[in-house]
């Protein structure tokens, strides 16, 4: 997640928090859950840009000063999609295995990213 929250940044690609992430995965022996995402948030809790990834990919989008948004990576030990269980609310992947997530909200800036999530 840091080596993605480090990509934020006026006018830098959102395609390179997935780029960071994505290294730092295949380096570790993780997979990503490539159907979760981070996203954008305002006055709702999604909002554009909406399905930022968090794994290696072609977004064009760049971010611009102020932009608030998540990053929230899932990372697993085999796991490449996630379903969700019968009771609405937990999600499993697919194939199954461990699999973990962590966000935080940050804004993007001219200079370093602010994360607002983070206590204290």
């Amino acid at each position: 997640m840091q080596r993605g929250i480090a990509q934020l940044g006026h006018d830098k690609p959102l395609a390179g928090i997935g780029a960071a992430i994505g290294r730092f995965a295949a380096a570790k022996g993780y997979t990503l859950i490539r159907n979760l995402a981070s996203h954008g948030v305002g006055r709702a809790l999604h909002e554009y840009p909406e399905e930022i990834a968090t794994w290696p990919n072609r977004d064009r989008r760049r971010m611009h000063h102020g932009l608030v948004l998540t990053v929230e990576p899932f990372l697993s030990r085999g796991g490449h999609m996630a379903t969700q269980g019968h009771d609405g609310w937990t999600l499993f992947s697919q194939p199954r295995a461990a699999t973990v997530q962590y966000e935080h909200t940050v804004v993007a800036t001219r200079s370093a990213p602010v994360i607002v999530t983070r206590p204290g």
